[in-house]
């Protein structure tokens, strides 16, 4: 009887042994499941990603994306950067409370440049193509522009419509409006050269017989008056306008619309765009 006892309490004790290691097991997977449901809460609700707009005040400073080209961007005697579109993005970087940087890109890598955040606008002058529309987020349109054929003034009266430019050897900016109207037309005989303001030399030094420049920039630098006297414009290709690219998605786009609809109220644009002779070409806002 004695034995029999003794057998009934050892396998009472073994039973409750288990059932309180089954327990730990049991309690030791709840708490691992109620720290996954944790972290799986804690991803669901984690922070949106950062705005652009506060990621440019975060740094404290607007990196704005041009190459040479007046009226719009260019260096004054003191190597600073002037231009319509510099002296804007200065008044718009002010309105953010940040300061603004001015960096020369190549023209032809300019969404590459803001995509990998080496600048946080492209701000030069840019024609509003769908590749751009597509590839960035755009402001609205400021400035109205057109892309015109130069060539030198002794020879202007043989080109005076599309047809007559088949035989032509012409300079183009890479990756610009003008580029794109070349190769529009047909044009094979093209080369492809860093910026509008070298397709101007390769005129005036006879390497190229002509150029597709914005309508804006020939404006400023060619005819009476200025260092390409011997160079005029002739045929226009296109009707275009200009935007300011930001990163897609971006909401600095957004923040450029309401500066420049204040600006434009204020009279700040007229007063920018007088000082350059582009104050025919602005929209109105």
């Amino acid at each position: 009887m004695l034995y029999f006892a003794n057998v009934l309490l050892y396998y009472r004790n073994k039973t409750f042994v288990e059932d309180m290691k089954m327990k730990k097991i049991l309690a030791l997977l709840l708490a691992l499941s109620m720290v996954f449901a944790l972290c799986a809460c804690g991803g669901s609700q984690a922070p949106a990603a950062e705005s652009d707009l506060a990621y440019v005040q975060g740094k404290g400073s607007l990196i704005v994306g041009i190459t040479d080209f007046a009226p719009m961007d260019y260096k004054d005697d003191n190597g600073d950067w002037i231009g319509f579109d510099a002296d804007m993005a200065k008044a718009f970087a002010e309105s953010l409370g940040v300061s603004v940087e001015f960096i020369e890109i190549d023209w032809d890598n300019k969404i590459l440049e803001l995509d990998s955040k080496s600048i946080d606008a492209v701000w030069n002058g840019m024609t509003l193509t769908d590749e751009v529309l597509n590839s960035m987020e755009c402001s609205n349109p400021y400035c109205n522009n057109a892309q015109v054929v130069v060539v030198k003034s002794e020879v202007a009266d043989q080109y005076q419509d599309a047809e007559s430019l088949s035989g032509l050897a012409f300079a183009v900016e890479a990756g610009s409006a003008g580029e794109s109207a070349v190769k529009d037309l047909g044009i094979e005989d093209y080369t492809a050269v860093p910026t509008q303001a070298d397709a101007l030399m390769n005129v005036a030094a006879g390497t190229a017989d002509a150029c597709v420049i914005d309508l804006l920039m020939a404006g400023a630098m060619i005819g009476e008056g200025t260092d390409y006297d011997q160079l005029t414009y002739t045929v226009s290709l296109t009707e275009e306008k200009y935007g300011v690219g930001f990163r897609k998605g971006s909401d600095l786009a957004a923040a450029f619309n309401e500066f420049y609809a204040a600006a434009f109220a204020d009279g700040t644009v007229e007063e920018i765009a007088t000082v350059y002779g582009v104050q025919e070409s602005i929209v109105a806002e």
